[in-house]
């Protein structure tokens, strides 16, 4: 099943208001407990290749790798949770510790939570 840090495609249509959408890269969020036991749903963060810069903490940047193809910002203020059925791939890249990290670390400042 899915790990924490992997990016996979997935489909966000039909998407609402200011929600991104389409078929696009999506970072696997949630704790692996729930992807281990095969949770019918995936918390995930949006990824968006219309870059912006200085936009922390709301964005992380990452490089292009493996077979993401386009160096791309997760969108650390997008959080959903997307049933499984939505992700159409196998995992183009997966991110490292240290990168998952930071992204635990922006995605605090976001929910005002501490970890």
């Amino acid at each position: 099943m899915f790990k924490k840090g992997e990016i996979y495609l997935a489909r966000l249509n039909p998407k609402k208001g200011n929600e991104v959408g389409k078929i696009r890269p999506i970072l696997i969020y949630q704790t692996n407990f729930l992807n281990d036991c095969e949770h019918p749903t995936t918390i995930v963060l949006p990824i968006s290749t219309h870059l912006i810069d200085n936009s922390y903490p709301l964005r992380y940047r990452l490089n292009k790798r493996d077979n993401l193809e386009k160096n791309s910002d997760i969108l650390c203020d997008q959080i959903r949770a997307i049933d499984n059925q939505r992700i159409i791939s196998n995992p183009l890249t997966k991110l490292s510790l240290k990168e998952v990290l930071e992204i635990d670390k922006q995605i605090s400042i976001v929910l005002d939570i501490e970890f």
